[in-house]
């Protein structure tokens, strides 16, 4: 599998909001996140269209506009676990209520919502992907990635996004706490990060979100880490 490096990343969460908090609890990480308010200011889209955002789009395409910056990176995968699930929820409830659906919002609340705002946005026209796979929908973020590396990509962004599941669906998250959104930009190194897919294993517990976890191991120094899980586990190692 082709070694990869990470060349930036950036990170936020209501309670982390700047790159030096996030370095701070990446140094001894603590779940739940820090509390906070407040959304991405997200500065780079243009105030019509920021308003339109929900704060989970907000926060994904913050990390990645910091972490790709200005010039286009060709392939981009978003991950997220959920999605825009409470703009999901809500039209549903209104559509029990026998209440007309806004089209705007049901566009919004595809599982590639936040792709698409992101490529129109930048007027970008690479390849975008939505990727959900469960807990594990980061590290199948990064393996869609490592592929198009692998397939030439000079570069690859992947952003994860997760936030805390409305009600009534709280009682399926196993991790539930508040918004945060990640974003790494990947390119392929001679002796760097490596990903390897395993079967169904189990470990011991990190006290994180698979989501990061993953962040967590990318963005440190560890020389490897065992991700298990119940459909398959990853091994992840790092050389050089």
């Amino acid at each position: 599998m082709t070694d990869f490096r990470v060349c930036r990343w950036a990170a936020w969460s209501p309670g982390l909001p700047t790159p030096e908090a996030w370095q701070g609890w990446l140094a001894a990480p603590t779940w739940p996140l820090p509390a906070g308010e407040g959304q991405a200011p997200l500065a780079e889209v243009p105030a019509m269209t920021r308003r339109r955002i929900d704060p989970l789009g907000r926060a994904a395409l913050q990390v990645a506009w910091w972490a790709q910056g200005d010039a286009p990176t060709g392939p981009v995968v978003f991950t997220s676990r959920w999605g825009e699930i409470a703009r999901s929820v809500a039209l549903l409830r209104q559509l029990c209520q026998g209440e007309a659906l806004s089209p705007t919002a049901f566009s919004l609340s595809v599982h590639n919502a936040s792709s698409a705002q992101y490529s129109i946005a930048r007027g970008d026209t690479a390849n975008y992907s939505a990727i959900s796979a469960g807990a594990a929908s980061a590290s199948a973020g990064v393996c869609e990635a490592v592929g198009l590396l692998a397939g030439g990509a000079p570069q690859v962004l992947v952003v994860s996004v997760e936030a805390e599941l409305p009600e009534p669906y709280q009682s399926f998250e196993s991790h539930p706490g508040p918004l945060r959104a990640w974003a790494v930009l990947l390119e392929p190194a001679g002796a760097g990060l490596r990903l390897r897919a395993g079967a169904p294993a189990s470990a011991p517990a990190s006290g994180l979100p698979d989501d990061l976890a993953t962040l967590h191991f990318l963005a440190g120094d560890a020389p490897a880490w065992d991700q298990p899980g119940p459909q398959g586990s990853w091994h992840w190692s790092r050389h050089g």
